[in-house]
């Protein structure tokens, strides 16, 4: 791994920050935490394993950046208090951890429904809870909240995480409203159809093609293409940048057929 600091102008740079990156272990919560920490910023890898986490830790103290690691499961609220209470103030907090349930409608149950919702969109507001008093006592925050293109674009099969996205997009924008005043700013982070580790084996199938070719990009975005934007949200330059949705997508939402 690189650290490319100078590429970075200084309304980019997170120096004397701390951010929490929820699910950055792998996928896009890894390409986001790489940005923030090339950026200046100290980052919090987050995961349910500390072993699953130090190798990434490895890496990014091996390119001279700072780091370290919180480890709790999202259902889990004791131990997300306590992690959060030992790690210190948190300045930018970017929610990137989510759940699947690749079921029809049917075949979920009003239980499972709300195990996700629960995981995916209730967890996610009981962590601004924990870090938005220091952050307004200080005077400076950013909260990024990683939805999906589902969000307002459905998709068969996937009813109680779609409902889990928009509800992200919603409280974004909700907190936007209340905490403008205080320095604080609340945004969304909606990717598309990204190649991770998650989706290798959708992109190998039939409907993997299909989004390929509904993309007017004709192709999946690469991981590392989500943190520039992840970045922007999270850096003083946009500090005037609040209540929004920036989508990922490479054009899918603003076209009707592709």
């Amino acid at each position: 791994m690189s650290h490319p600091v100078s590429i970075f102008p200084a309304q980019f740079r997170l120096d004397g920050r701390t951010a929490l990156i929820t699910g950055s272990g792998r996928g896009l919560g890894w390409e986001i935490t790489q940005a923030l920490a090339q950026a200046g910023a100290r980052v919090l890898l987050h995961g349910r394993s500390a072993e699953r986490l130090a190798p990434r830790l490895a890496d990014l103290h091996g390119a001279g950046l700072q780091a370290g690691a919180v480890t709790f499961d999202m259902a889990d609220r004791p131990a997300m208090r306590q992690a959060v209470a030992s790690a210190g103030p948190i300045d930018v907090l970017v929610h990137n951890v989510g759940e699947r349930d690749r079921r029809p409608f049917a075949q979920i149950e009003p239980e499972d429904f709300a195990r996700l919702i629960d995981v995916d969109l209730v967890a996610a507001h009981a962590l601004v809870k924990l870090v938005v008093p220091g952050m307004i006592e200080r005077g400076w925050g950013r909260l990024i909240l990683v939805t999906s293109i589902v969000a307002d674009l459905a998709t068969p099969g996937a009813s109680s995480y779609t409902t889990a996205k928009g509800g992200l997009s919603a409280l974004a924008r909700a907190l936007a409203c209340e905490l403008g005043a205080t320095g604080v700013t609340s945004n969304a982070l909606s990717p598309g159809f990204f190649g991770t580790e998650t989706n290798a084996q959708l992109m190998a199938s039939p409907a993997g093609e299909r989004q390929r070719l509904r993309c007017p990009a004709k192709r999946w975005a690469e991981p590392h293409e989500i943190a520039g934007a992840a970045l922007f949200l999270a850096s003083p330059a946009a500090s005037y940048v609040n209540g929004h949705t920036l989508t990922v997508d490479g054009g899918v939402s603003a076209t009707y057929m592709a």
